[in-house]
C-alpha cells in the first residue's frame, strides 16, 4: 500500500507541475497581449532639436552650428549645451547625438576649448587620416579606435562631428550644418 500511495504521490506531483506551468503561461500570454510594445520599431527615441539648438545659439560665444535639411532618415536622439559657468570653466558645449540613414551614430559637438583636447575627449585613439573638401571647407579626418570624425576650427570654437557613421555621412551632416 505504501508503494502505490508513492507512486500516485509521483503522478500527482508531475500533473501539479504541468498545470503549473499552464497556469504560468496564461499569465504570461495575457500581459503580452495586453501591455504596450512595439514589435516593429528599432528602439531609437527620437528627441526634437531644433529648439534647443535656437537657444544654444543666443547663449553661445561663438557661431553655433545644427543641421537644417537633413532627410527624415537622420533621427536625433541626444540634444545638449552646457555653457562654461554649469560646466566647472571648462568651456561651453553644444552636443547633439543623431541616428543617420544606415542606422550609425553621429554627433556635433561643438566646443570652445582647445581643438585637442575636444578631439581627445571625443574621439578615443585618434590619429589624422587626410582631409575632406565639404561645401568649399576643409576638414581634418580623425580616425580612433572604434569611430572616426571630421573637424574643423571656426568663430573661436572647434567642430567635430564623430560617431560610427562613415566620413561620406559625416560629410553629408556637414553640408547641413548652419
Amino acid at each position: 500500500m505504501a508503494a502505490e500511495s508513492k507512486g500516485m504521490r509521483g503522478r500527482q506531483t508531475v500533473r501539479d507541475m504541468v498545470l503549473s506551468m499552464l497556469a504560468v503561461g496564461v499569465v504570461v500570454w495575457v500581459g503580452y497581449l495586453f501591455l504596450p510594445h512595439d514589435a516593429d520599431g528599432d528602439g531609437v527615441r527620437k528627441v526634437e532639436y531644433k529648439v534647443a539648438a535656437a537657444s544654444a545659439k543666443r547663449a553661445a560665444p561663438y557661431p553655433l552650428l545644427a543641421p537644417e535639411g537633413l532627410s527624415d532618415q537622420w533621427r536625433a536622439t541626444s540634444v545638449k549645451y552646457d555653457p562654461a559657468a554649469l560646466g566647472g570653466g571648462r568651456g561651453n558645449a553644444w552636443h547633439l547625438g543623431l541616428v543617420t540613414p544606415s542606422g550609425q551614430y553621429a554627433a556635433v559637438e561643438q566646443s570652445d576649448v582647445s581643438r585637442d583636447t575636444l578631439l581627445d575627449a571625443m574621439v578615443a585613439g585618434g590619429k589624422p587620416d587626410g582631409t575632406s573638401e565639404v561645401a568649399g571647407q576643409t576638414w581634418d579626418r580623425i580616425q580612433g579606435t572604434k569611430s572616426r570624425a571630421l573637424a574643423v576650427q571656426n568663430g573661436g570654437a572647434t567642430t567635430v562631428l564623430t560617431g560610427t557613421a562613415s566620413y561620406e555621412e559625416l560629410a553629408e551632416l556637414a553640408k547641413a550644418l548652419k
